[in-house]
């Protein structure tokens, strides 16, 4: 350890750590020092004893976990969060969603974005990675507030090769950003909303700038078995051919995958993951969820998400874990899985390799990010603890989150949010309610035709 003082002491919790064959694991009355946004040791609080700190926190009652990341979301659509109930898909989009969409000025983008990283914050997200139009602003929030994301400008086909190009130029533009804690991606919305030709050029230009891919594709079955009737090709078979599956890739839901995309995806020579968002599913009804057991018998990670709040109502990863865990138990018709672990693997290794942050965030250990989150097991719904993986996912909420830290910064501290105004936010947004909803003017920004 450097002689000089550490920024932050953490004492007196319990640590959730990985083996070297990622196995999850507990260390009971640990210490965790950080330094320069690192972690430099994870200990035991009698070895911290005396330590010299800018700060420490007392975690007694406590667990540490990595920062949750939400591994695909539309953070702005908080705007939208309860507006398009109890549709099915082509009517959400269609009557609802595009339409509101095509209000969207970027001072309502602004405001969804504060409130949405605020919820996030407090539900202990650490990192999201983020599909939606302008941009820019997302990122000054995100700058400004303190957390780390994984953004991308979204596209379709149908704004011209400016689309395309505006995504490129984002993605150039403030990859490293935010000191490091912005990464970016190009962002085509899907292949039903982007032809062959946009996404083959879009996978020439991932490869000639050495940027990641995030978009939508084979979100539910209606997608492929209509890709499957018009074309026939799958939506996964439709990215392999524009060579998407080349390229570092992030692929939204999943859900609409079956088993002829399997090999495809295992051959692939890209870094290829999945994001899961299990809430929405659910909402819209759609008779099948991510194929989870199928895609790690594959070696593709799957990473946890919640989708945008307008389809999820949440931006809470804490009940996508538990969701997943859960719908998995009754797909699979095995209790054996998803188990806690199988879920909280998920929701740290799993879901920071799917943002292409695996090497940095996910884990809890010397020389990585300080992303963590401190959670709070003295309630009376976590009591006592037979099993305290199984209390994690089965048992707390996000609301037993009680600090949240990126990159060693506190963001929330007992509850507190440190570097947003919600009430401001909120007021703000109310009063801009009533242009954004109007949908009389007849306008879309697309047409969802799967």
């Amino acid at each position: 350890m450097s002689d000089s003082p550490a920024d932050l002491v953490i004492t007196g919790c319990a640590v959730l750590v990985h083996d070297d064959q990622e196995r999850i694991g507990f260390e009971q009355d640990a210490a965790i020092v950080v330094r320069d946004g690192l972690v430099e040791s994870v200990t035991g609080a009698a070895d911290v004893v005396g330590l010299a700190a800018v700060e420490h926190v007392d975690a007694r009652g406590q667990v540490a976990l990595p920062g949750l990341i939400n591994c695909h979301t539309h953070a702005p659509m908080v705007a939208l969060r309860g507006l398009a109930e109890d549709l099915p898909t082509e009517e959400w989009f269609n009557e609802v969603v595009w339409p509101v969409e095509s209000n969207l000025t970027e001072k309502d983008v602004e405001l969804g974005a504060r409130l949405a990283c605020a919820e996030m914050i407090r539900a202990g997200v650490t990192c999201f990675a983020d599909h939606y139009f302008s941009m820019d602003t997302v990122a000054a929030v995100v700058a400004e507030c303190g957390l780390r994301a994984h953004l991308g400008e979204a596209y379709f086909s149908s704004q011209g090769p400016q689309g395309r190009e505006r995504s490129v130029e984002f993605a150039l533009r403030h990859r490293g950003a935010a000191e490091g804690r912005i990464t970016t991606a190009l962002a085509p919305h899907a292949p039903y909303t982007v032809t062959d030709a946009d996404l083959a050029a879009t996978a020439e230009l991932a490869v000639e700038h050495g940027l990641p891919v995030h978009l939508h594709a084979a979100e539910n079955r209606d997608q492929t078995d209509a890709s499957l009737s018009r074309h026939g090709v799958t939506p996964i078979e439709v990215l392999d051919r524009a060579g998407l599956l080349a390229t570092d890739l992030l692929i939204a839901h999943g859900t609409g995958i079956i088993d002829r995309d399997l090999p495809v995806l295992e051959r692939a020579s890209g870094r290829i993951a999945v994001a899961t968002a299990p809430r929405g599913y659910l909402k819209f009804g759609w008779p099948d969820t991510t194929p989870i057991r199928a895609l790690r018998a594959i070696g593709i990670p799957v990473g946890l998400a919640t989708d945008g709040a307008a389809s999820n109502n949440s931006l809470d990863v804490w009940e996508s874990m538990a969701l997943t865990a859960l719908i998995q138990k009754s797909t699979e018709g095995d209790p054996r899985w998803l188990t806690s672990r199988q879920a909280l693997h998920h929701a740290t290794v799993q879901s920071a390799r799917a943002v292409g942050l695996g090497g940095s965030i996910g884990c809890i250990a010397p020389g990585r990010r300080a992303d963590l989150i401190l959670v709070d097991l003295t309630g009376p719904h976590t009591r006592p603890v037979h099993d305290l993986a199984a209390t994690l996912v089965h048992s707390a909420r996000s609301a037993d989150v009680r600090t949240t830290i990126v990159d060693g910064r506190v963001l929330m501290r007992d509850r507190e949010l440190l570097t947003l105004d919600v009430p401001a936010v909120v007021r703000e947004l109310e009063d801009r309610l009533p242009a954004l909803v109007v949908r009389s003017h007849g306008r879309r920004i697309q047409e969802y035709d799967t």
